[in-house]
Parts: structure tokens; C-alpha cells; sequence
């Protein structure tokens, strides 16, 4: 059978545009990030076990924007660098901030929030404000190996300070009465105290951030070295800025810009 040259060509054409397209799929960026999935509303678990919050929706538009396929997948606080580190998942989108104690582990893009912690107490509670002075001698909750417990150490050592696994776990410690006070980010806080859990409790106040703890905000966490995917979470950071995307996911969760001001 003669096939005449212009179909040839027509058909040379689709076969080509065909084989670009799956040389384009299989070149396609794909991560796989991990959040803790206990960390409301920045992240947590729906009750059919599907990640949701101000965090993953970040993700998902920061993957949008980078045109890479991720899927997202859930991980022990206590093992997230670990575990990144073993090469278990390409990147953490999980709250984490920015400290120099963990730059010495992994690297980070640049901050895509930036809230300061704050202490709450029960709501007839005798404490008056959120000096360590005023909290001496008293026993504060936080979550082990985050930026809070670091700064509880280093600031509020004449309270005794609890460590817990999870934020759930301080509150109801809180909850039930068996800690004074607890420190956290304001909006995880906030959030809590309007929920019927933490009717328990009240805001005491917010604290200054001490940047040498805190870090500047918190970042997407890469495995060290890779500055290059660093980099691509940086640049599609300040996209969904300027594109409106940030402000829209923002307003879905928040009453205030919790970026923070501009670098």
C-alpha cells in the first residue's frame, strides 16, 4: 500500500510531537513531601486520614507552580529530619522553622510564614504575664524539638518544662489541669482556645521572637546540599506572592497575613 508524502509527513509529525511529549512527562519534577498531619490548622489528619491544612495547601500550590508532580505523605515529628535525611521523602512542608541549629542538618527555601509563639494558661490561672520571672517555678508544656522548646530551655529555666510528642498531647494536658501554661505559635494557640477544647484556657500573650532561636520564619526543608530544589521552593514562594494564590489560601485560614513582612 502507497501512502502519499503528505500523510507521511503528517503521521512523522504526530509520532514525533508523541515522543516529546513522553520525553516532557518523564523529565516531569516528583516529590514526595512530608507533613506531620497534628499541627492544626497548619496541618492535620481529616478523619478518612487525608492531609489538610494551611501547610499542604502551600505545598500543592507551590507544586502547581513549579509544574512537579508531589504527593504528600505523613511523619513523626520527632523523626521528620531523620528521615529526610535516609532519603524517605524529597522535601518537609511541615511548619518547621528556620533555625541555625537545624541549617546544620538540612537546608531550607526561603520563609513562606513567619507567626510569633505565645504562652496560654487555664483561665483562672494566677499567672499575669508571660515573663519567665512570672512563670518561675511553674511547669510549662510544649512540643519537644521545635523551636518553642529550644527557646523554653534557653529563657524559661526556672520553670520546669514538659515536653510532649505531639501539641495534641499538651493540650489536654492543659485541658486537664496538669500543666500551668503552655507555649506554642499564636495562630496554633488561637485556634485552639476557639475551639471547645480549649475553653479551658486563655491567652496570656504573645512573645517577641528571639531570631537566633526562631529563625526567621518557617521554610520548606530540603535534605543538605540540595540547594537547587531549595531554590525552585524559593522562587515559586514569592510566584504564589505575587500571583495572589498566597492571599487566597492565606484568607482561607487566617484573619491576618501570616507571612510576616517582606524579607
Amino acid at each position: 500500500m502507497r501512502i502519499n508524502k503528505r500523510l507521511a509527513l503528517a503521521i512523522s509529525a504526530a509520532a514525533l510531537a508523541f515522543t516529546m511529549g513522553v520525553a516532557h512527562a518523564e523529565d516531569a519534577l516528583k516529590l514526595t513531601i512530608a507533613s506531620e498531619g497534628a499541627y492544626p490548622p497548619f496541618n492535620n489528619l481529616t478523619p478518612d486520614g487525608k492531609l489538610e491544612g494551611f501547610d499542604i495547601d502551600i505545598g500543592k500550590a507551590l507544586c502547581e507552580e513549579m509544574k512537579a508532580e508531589c504527593t504528600f505523605v505523613t511523619q513523626d515529628w520527632d523523626g521528620m529530619i531523620p528521615a529526610l535525611q535516609a532519603g524517605k521523602f524529597d522535601a518537609i512542608i511541615a511548619s518547621m522553622s528556620i533555625t541555625p541549629e537545624r541549617l546544620e542538618k538540612v537546608d531550607f527555601s526561603k520563609k513562606y510564614y513567619n507567626t510569633p509563639p505565645a504562652i496560654v494558661v487555664p483561665k483562672d490561672s494566677d499567672i499575669k504575664d508571660i515573663t519567665p520571672e512570672a512563670l518561675k517555678g511553674k511547669t510549662l508544656g510544649v512540643q519537644a524539638s521545635t523551636s518553642h522548646s529550644n527557646f523554653a530551655e534557653a529563657k524559661y529555666s526556672g520553670s520546669e518544662i514538659k515536653m510532649y510528642p505531639t501539641a495534641d498531647e499538651y493540650k489536654l494536658e492543659m485541658a486537664n489541669g496538669r500543666i500551668d501554661a503552655a507555649m506554642d505559635d499564636v495562630i496554633v494557640l488561637g485556634q485552639w482556645l476557639d475551639s471547645e477544647a480549649g475553653a479551658c484556657c486563655k491567652l496570656l500573650g504573645t512573645i517577641e521572637p528571639d531570631v537566633k532561636i526562631h529563625g526567621p520564619g518557617a521554610g520548606v526543608t530540603v535534605k543538605k546540599g540540595n540547594t537547587a530544589l531549595a531554590d525552585k521552593f524559593s522562587t515559586a514562594i514569592a510566584a504564589i506572592r505575587k500571583n495572589g494564590k498566597y492571599k487566597e489560601i492565606n484568607d482561607k485560614y487566617f484573619k491576618i497575613d501570616v507571612y510576616g513582612g517582606e524579607d
